[in-house]
Formats: structure tokens, sequence, C-alpha cells
């Protein structure tokens, strides 16, 4: 089986490394072309992604292309091992990000294997590519649990397969939590822990009857459990919808009433600091300042603002004079240009 996306909701989105790990499609492969393609386009739509894993593993340059791919993601990405991380495929999984692993699955990781035909320099050549190979490979696993490259092949590149469970994972630090799923036989092999989590998936994917009301499901609810039949339960949904509308409704009103009040506060602070400003209790250029201030703590800053003393000049003072007349203060400056002009 081929990656397959599988859309969760609005932000979060779904790939599934179900099968063996190839640079050629076909007889339920993953390849990693298909995933790099998944990947761009997943991480340019959802801000969450899960990655499921179950596969034996495969070509050790695919996988690493795999590894590449899912450590660089834009988005915020998480892996969950469900069945097996064998191979390459355990190896995809310690990319640096969260791991999280079933209590059923196994992860397993083992020399690299390879092999070729020729003359002595060829099989000279295949060995020195092998162990290039697990000098990085060994330096993922090192990273992750903490380990030297020569701990890591010393431990598990002795030419066995070498199988840990969800807790000897955990306890090494190559994975960051165990979570539960339906329950697998204990005495399950490996290949049938392979071999359940592809069925299911495989099941999972079967068409359902959109129409069909699963009863059991909308009683696990607290709002629906007492809900007897298919009818009560539509007449539930029926009456939470409408709720959920007044809710919608009445969280739009209180929005729009949030703005009014908002706008309102704003005219009022700037016919204030306008005012201040008219009347000399401030400068032009403190009006930004007591904005300020009035925005953060309107009571008090009114009280400091109204508690300035107006700047009075004597020409404000001075009595109006009567339509056609000259004022005392036009006269005194007309004395004073005459009085200039003469001396």
């Amino acid at each position: 089986m081929t990656a397959l996306r599988n859309i969760l909701n609005d932000t979060t989105a779904c790939l599934l490394l179900y099968g063996e790990i190839s640079d050629e499609g076909g007889d339920g492969k993953v390849t990693s072309r298909d995933i790099v393609q998944e990947l761009a386009w997943m991480e340019a739509n959802y801000a969450h992604l899960h990655v499921r894993i179950n596969s034996i593993g495969g070509d050790v340059y695919s996988g690493i292309a795999i590894f590449n791919a899912i450590r660089q993601c834009k988005a915020d990405v998480t892996l969950y091992i469900d069945g097996i991380a064998g191979s390459i495929a355990g190896v995809i999984a310690l990319c640096g990000r969260r791991v999280e692993m079933s209590r059923y699955a196994r992860m397993m990781l083992h020399s690299v294997s390879g092999g070729c035909y020729g003359n002595k320099k060829d099989l000279q050549d295949m060995i020195e590519t092998i162990e290039s190979l697990e000098d990085t490979i060994a330096g993922i696993i090192g990273e992750r649990c903490g380990k030297s490259k020569e701990e890591v092949k010393t431990a598990y590149f002795d030419g066995s397969d070498h199988w840990l469970t969800a807790d000897e994972a955990l306890r090494m630090g190559l994975i960051d939590a165990i979570y539960d799923v339906e329950t697998v036989p204990a005495e399950s092999t490996t290949d049938d822990i392979y071999r359940i989590f592809t069925n299911r998936l495989e099941l999972e994917q079967q068409p359902q009857n959109p129409d069909k009301m699963k009863l059991e499901d909308f009683k696990k609810i607290p709002r629906f459990a007492n809900c007897a039949d298919e009818a009560a339960v539509m007449a539930m949904l029926g009456e939470t919808a409408g709720k959920a509308d007044k809710a919608d409704a009445l969280e739009q009103e209180n929005e729009q009433l949030k703005r009014q009040a908002e706008q309102q506060q704003e005219e009022r602070i700037e016919a204030a600091v306008t005012e201040a400003v008219t009347d000399g209790r401030i400068g032009a250029d403190q009006k930004d300042t007591y904005k300020n201030i009035l925005n953060a703590d309107y009571k008090n800053g009114m009280a400091a603002l109204k508690a300035l003393k107006p700047k009075k000049m004597l020409k404000n003072q001075l009595e109006r004079p009567a339509p056609g007349s000259e004022s005392p203060w036009e006269k005194r400056q007309r004395e004073i240009r005459e009085r200039n002009r003469k001396e």
C-alpha cells in the first residue's frame, strides 16, 4: 500500500507510511517520491501533520530521503509507530520529531544489508559503502538516545535483528511516549502485528454507508447518553444546533457592541486632548503622550489632565469690542506701532 493522505480537520492532516520502503512503486510499497510530494503539499496547507508508520523497512537511500523530508518539514509533525518500524523505517521514526509508539508495536534495529556481483574491488567498495551507511545511521540513533556511534554499532550492528518493545524504546529514549490502541493478542508475533495494523487500515478504507447513524457512538457523548433511538438523537442535534446558532449571533452582537464602545472611547479621548491643547493645558507635541495615558487608564488620566491649569493670554481676557470699534488690545498695539515710527 502506498502512502495515503488523510485529512483530519482544518489544521491537521495524516500521512501513512504503511508498506515496504522503495523507489519502485506498486505491490504495496511506499516510495520516497510519494512521501516527499505529499509532505510538500501538506505542509503548505496544514499546521499539524501526523505521520503513522507500519513498515518493515526497505531501501536505505529512499528511507534517508524520507527521513530528511520529515525532519525539514515546516509543519508541526508527530510520528506514530502503529505496528512495525523495522530497519530503515525505525530510523525514519528517529528524525528529531516527537515519536509516540503503540504499546503493542515493535521497533527493529539491525546492520545495513547489501550485496553486489563483481571482482574483489567491487566487493571491497560495497563493504565500504555499508560501513559508511552504518556510521550515518549509528549517528542518528546515537543522537536520539544519547549514545556514541561505537556504542550503537556494538549494541545493534552485530548481524542480528534487535526487536524493541514500546517500553524498551521509551527507556532508551528512542520514543517520547506510549499510546494505547485496541488490544493486540499478547502472543502475537512481529508478522502478526504488522498484518493486524495493515488489515485494520484496509478495513478503515472500505466505503461506509454515510446515512447510517452509529447510535452507540453518539451515546458516548454525555449530552446524548439518554437518547433511546436515532429520532431522539436527531432531535437533540437540532436543539444543539439551534443553541449554537443563538450563541454565534450573541457573539457577533457582543463583538459589534465592543467595537462601538471602543470607537466612542477613542472619540472621547480625542476630544479631551484636543480641548487641552486648545486651552493651553498641554502642548500640541504632548497630544499623543496624553492619548496613550488615557488609553491605559482613562479615569486617572482624565483626573491628571483636568488638574492642569490652562494658559490665559491677555488678549483672550480683554472684553470684546462692539462691532466696528477698536478693541483695547488692538488700540494698544496701534499705539506701540505709531510710537516706534516716531522714534
